[in-house]
């Protein structure tokens, strides 16, 4: 099992961090204190599933009174797990100060400090960190960072294969039950020889070899799917650049029955092929034509 901590300072951009770590498949916990990390450890170690063979937990000031007390509780527990891994997040003092004034949030350390600036607070939480600081694995300091660029940071740390970062989707459907709103791109695929003037072939789906077969035996589909996917092949890599975590693709026909079908697993069979993690969905497949 994988266990990541991250903390760091109040503004910084741990949430965001958390965020990624979500979207990368691990199982992600915000603001848990310090004392209950060898908690959720062990109920995480002995689920048993994959879902919780990656875990990454926030741990900062919010969670504690006492944070000298959390910086041992830290420490010991690294000590005491070999594949605890700790990021820390920092950021300039004038940095977090502005941050804090664009979301016009309290620092959660202000009530503390009885009325003290926002300034005054980061400087005491500074010190409060030092510690844990010392103990990080990773530490970023996002002052200058944009949050596609944290992302690529956290995903070229945490990630041996960065292509799993984004999800495909492809949605196979029917046009005259309505375009699946999710989707992000939709390839209609109306064009292609249609099965369902064929007798033999009108009660199966694109789940079924005959009809794939023959979709995909037509000079059409062959390359209108070769041009599809050069398409994407060109374009998913800029999605996954620019930071999204998901691409939903429809792909759609008439009834969603036949050809979207065939489509859409012949995308999903590529993309898997190349490292991608695909979904396929087939929103229309099991109504009565």
């Amino acid at each position: 099992m994988e266990f990541v901590i991250i903390t760091g300072m109040s503004g910084a951009g741990k949430t965001s961090a958390l965020r990624v770590l979500e979207d990368i498949g691990y199982y992600c916990v915000d603001n848990i204190p310090a004392a209950l990390l060898s908690t959720l450890y062990t109920l995480c170690s002995k689920s048993g599933g994959t879902d919780m063979s990656r875990v990454a937990v926030v741990v900062d000031v919010r969670g504690t009174e006492n944070y000298d007390n959390t910086n041992l509780e830290l420490e010991e527990f690294k000590k005491a797990h070999e594949n605890v891994k700790i990021l820390f997040l920092d950021a300039s003092t004038e940095i977090i100060i502005l941050r804090f004034k664009e979301t016009r949030r309290r620092h959660p350390l202000a009530d503390r400090l009885k009325g003290g600036s926002v300034a005054e607070a980061v400087e005491f939480e500074k010190a409060l960190l030092a510690s844990s600081k010392r103990l990080a694995d990773y530490t970023i300091d996002t002052s200058y960072m944009a949050n596609r660029q944290l992302r690529e940071r956290i995903m070229s740390i945490f990630m041996e294969d960065p292509s799993k970062a984004l999800k495909l989707t492809f949605i196979s459907f029917g046009f005259k039950y309505g375009i699946p709103l999710e989707a992000d791109l939709i390839i209609d695929v109306r064009c292609l020889p249609n099965p369902f003037y064929i007798p033999a072939l009108k009660p199966l789906s694109g789940m079924d070899k005959a009809v794939r077969d023959y979709v995909l035996g037509s000079d059409e589909t062959q390359e209108f799917v070769r041009r599809t996917l050069s398409l994407l092949d060109f374009s998913v890599p800029l999605y996954l650049k620019e930071g999204k975590s998901e691409l939903v693709a429809g792909i759609g026909c008439t009834g969603g029955k036949h050809r979207s079908v065939t489509v859409a697993r012949t995308l999903q069979e590529h993309f898997q092929g190349l490292g991608y993690r695909c979904v396929i969905k087939h929103r229309d497949v099991a109504r009565l034509s």
